[in-house]
């Protein structure tokens, strides 16, 4: 039995805020970072991406400050690009096959992906690596090998799959390749620790034991964090919702907004899983909010401000919280509004697709239905309501999108 030196049980607590560990939870960590440290020997800590979009979420730094915690211990970071894995889709937590991305897309997707998580942690320092380096090279007998270590029984395991049998929902057989591709990444990039979501319980679990069955004695830990809910408080955040999801490149202005936006039940929780804030700072959060001694509307302020300032700078912050206070609690209109012709005509779900205030009509519709869309403040409830303008007017789409549209 190792005996666990203090320090790395220590260090094994940090690490395990807001993270569930499997299997063996603190202990087995501790043991892990205290071989590191005797051996000299960076634990190598895995995070897979599928780029399925260009742009990422809050929801995703959850993880990547995990990683960031781990890189500031001095271990190796290995992101593995799914150039392999995204041209089959992953199927967690999804009712339907998800459709595939092509290589261009895979490769698009992931420059911007590295360019926003730099916002987080030194994509400099870390190993990054593209799973169709191995995955695409495989002989038809290697993925008979691979294939023949998990058995349908343990694939329809997963409450996804054995939802939509039950439900008569068709399974593509190359789905159930996806988990075995992500195990068998652990394999390639000799994994000691998997980071993911609590929607990659199968996933990474799996990755421990195919690693067995390739002969690895220590197989990977693998570390869960909480998917974070959108702005809505209720539905975890995901460019499917746009309307609740806060992006990573999203102006100062938009995210000091949607920051502000959330329910009070979910301050303390975004405190939590976004910022650095201590045990004992949350605990004093929760109190001041259960006593009602502060007004929650002010700790959502700080909360606002803290990340919006890690993502566009103390300045960036101050503007965004300048612009928040004049447009929402002073109802008034930004200073630096812009102009824009040549919308006279048009339609108003056009309109505002054209000014990228949504990503599609459907969108714009519940906007609309929300009582979301004013011309000179004045709310728009007609979707066929075309733009007949003879002077100058000011669209406002939500609470922090405006536009100065010319006759």
């Amino acid at each position: 039995m190792v005996e666990i030196r203090q320090e790395f049980i220590e260090q094994a607590k940090h690490l395990t805020r807001n993270a569930e560990v499997l299997p063996g939870g603190i202990e087995e960590l501790a043991v892990k970072l205290q071989y590191s440290h005797d051996t000299n020997t960076p634990l190598r800590v895995k995070l897979g991406m599928d780029p399925t979009r260009p742009d990422l979420h809050l929801g995703h730094t959850v993880v990547m400050r995990k990683l960031r915690e781990f890189q500031n211990l001095g271990h190796k970071i290995v992101l593995i690009v799914g150039g392999a894995t995204a041209m089959v889709g992953d199927p967690s937590g999804k009712s339907e096959t998800r459709p595939a991305l092509t290589k261009e897309q895979v490769e698009e997707n992931a420059k911007s992906y590295f360019e926003q998580m730099s916002k987080v942690l030194d994509v400099s320092k870390a190993e990054v690596t593209n799973n169709a380096d191995w995955l695409h090279k495989m002989s038809f007998i290697d993925l008979l090998k691979l294939a023949s270590q998990v058995t349908v029984a343990q694939m329809m395991t997963r409450d996804d799959f054995a939802k939509r049998y039950a439900e008569g929902k068709p399974i593509a057989i190359h789905e159930f390749f996806y988990p075995l591709m992500q195990a068998y990444d652990s394999v390639e990039i000799d994994s000691d620790i998997e980071l993911g979501g609590t929607d990659q319980r199968f996933n990474t679990l799996l990755g421990r034991d195919i690693q067995a069955a390739y002969g690895k004695k220590y197989p990977q830990l693998v570390m869960l964090l909480p998917l974070l809910e959108g702005t809505d408080g209720v539905v975890k955040m995901s460019k499917t919702y746009p309307e609740h999801c806060i992006s990573l490149t999203d102006s100062e202005f938009d995210m000091f907004g949607k920051l502000m936006s959330i329910p009070d039940n979910m301050i303390s929780r975004y405190f939590s899983l976004l910022t650095d804030a201590t045990k004992e700072e949350l605990e004093a959060i929760d109190k001041q909010i259960a006593e009602g001694s502060v007004n929650p509307r002010d700790i959502k302020m700080k909360l606002a401000y803290t990340i919006t300032a890690e993502y566009h700078g103390e300045d960036g912050a101050k503007r965004g919280q300048d612009a928040f206070v004049n447009i929402v609690s002073n109802k008034g209109i930004p200073d630096d509004i812009e102009e824009i012709s040549g919308m006279n005509g048009k339609g108003i779900l056009d309109v505002l697709v054209e000014l990228k205030f949504v990503q599609s009509k459907g969108e714009a519709k519940r906007l609309i239905q929300g009582g979301g869309v004013k011309l000179n403040g004045e709310k728009i409830a007609d979707m066929a309501y075309t733009l007949n303008l003879d002077e100058d007017v000011v669209l406002q789409a939500g609470k922090r999108k405006f536009a100065k549209l010319l006759k």
